[in-house]
């Protein structure tokens, strides 16, 4: 092990050794030393990539893609997206020369959207429960993050909204993700439409990650990027779509003139994103529109079968209306310290899940369970559960 100097570690950036690492990666990695553990705590789908999308990228691997590409991405991609956008969501029509990045997963959108339109000190609301990363990357380019807490019923309403404004008068912007990581929580466009209208009143950029678009089970998803382009940053990407969480393709859009600034900052990061995966998700959004489709009946009927498990367990859950992750209730007869009971049905069960609390405010006392896996692993694993809840009554 090479040794290093007190004087020169006390010397880093003082903002990232002061941040943890991401909780769900703890937890998960904590229940990983359990032999036997059923694990449900990532988002990762069970799914393979479609083989089209893998033979077009073994195609252009061949045909020596192995250069620098265009630091905003291939030109045939950001056409792609733009038409894809168009015609799914029906978005304005991006301009794929000014007003379209591709980024090394929808991870680094964020980073890039954050460090390019915020300055330290500016104030970002941030709807609770949500994934971690949002407030990781706001606290490291030293952005105020404002927490809107929506709990119980996990939606950002009208009331909650004007009054969060009313309290923060001076917020730059809000973080809408829908649907929701980790509720599965959506929004109908009728709802969309009453808080773009507050959020237009009002001058709020909003960055809108929409990296679930895709899996939205009971009506079509409906992009703020349609009802508000002129102040909406959309960051989304292929990951959960396509089940290509390793090909790290995603994408932001947004007015050119905020474009110029988040195509410098992610240029700075990564140069460009890889050819041969960029091939593959050109061959996603031109030909692979429907595999999705396929997917999301599957995603539907999981999640069908874990809230009928759950509730004979004792849980209940707002109804998760996309995403694949259900946010549940611990039921007052049990431990509702949510992280120890965690630990305590890995432990006792062999189930690993998410507590609720690392998610933010109003996640305290439930659980996550992601349903991105297969049948059999969550027919395992809601055997488990009541079989907890049994020893503990």
């Amino acid at each position: 092990m090479v040794e290093v100097s007190e004087a020169l570690v006390s010397q880093v950036n003082k903002t990232l050794a002061n941040s943890v690492p991401s909780p769900i990666r703890v937890v998960d990695d904590r229940f990983s030393k359990i032999d036997g553990i059923l694990k449900l705590t990532l988002g990762e789908p069970d799914f393979s990539a479609p083989e089209h999308i893998k033979q077009a990228i073994i195609a252009d691997v061949a045909a020596d893609d192995s250069h620098y590409s265009p630091s905003q991405g291939v030109i045939a991609l950001r056409e792609a997206i733009s038409d894809y956008l168009t015609e799914r969501f029906d978005t304005p029509r991006y301009d794929p020369k000014s007003e379209i990045s591709v980024t090394v997963g929808a991870a680094e959108a964020i980073s890039a959207t954050f460090q390019a339109l915020f300055n330290p000190g500016d104030e970002l609301i941030v709807p609770t429960p949500t994934f971690p990363l949002y407030e990781s990357v706001a606290k490291m380019n030293h952005i105020e993050v404002i927490g809107l807490n929506t709990a119980p019923d996990f939606l950002v309403t009208p009331a909650k909204l004007t009054a969060t404004i009313k309290e923060h008068p001076n917020a730059k912007a809000i973080l809408l993700n829908y649907p929701s990581n980790p509720t599965g929580v959506t929004y109908s466009a009728a709802q969309l439409a009453v808080l773009a209208d507050i959020l237009r009143e009002h001058n709020l950029l909003v960055i809108s990650d929409e990296i679930y678009a895709e899996l939205v089970y009971d009506e079509k998803h409906t992009s703020m990027a349609k009802l508000l382009p002129e102040q909406t940053i959309l960051i989304s990407g292929l990951s959960k779509s396509h089940a290509m969480t390793g090909y790290r393709i995603g994408y932001v859009v947004g007015p050119s003139a905020l474009m110029n600034q988040i195509g410098k900052a992610h240029q700075s990061m990564v140069a460009t994103a890889p050819g041969p995966m960029m091939a593959g998700a050109i061959e996603a959004l031109r030909n692979g529109r429907e595999d999705p489709v396929a997917m999301r009946t599957v995603y539907q009927k999981r999640r069908d079968f874990v809230l009928e498990g759950l509730a004979k367990a004792g849980f209940t859950a707002a109804q998760p209306g996309g995403a694949f992750y259900i946010f549940a209730k611990i039921p007052a007869s049990l431990n509702t310290n949510d992280l120890e009971f965690v630990y305590d049905l890995a432990e006792t069960v062999k189930l690993g899940i998410a507590p609720g609390s690392i998610f933010g405010a109003g996640g305290e006392g439930y659980i996550r369970i992601s349903y991105a896996a297969s049948t059999e692993k969550l027919q395992t694993a809601m055997t488990r559960l009541q079989h907890y809840v049994e020893l503990k009554k």
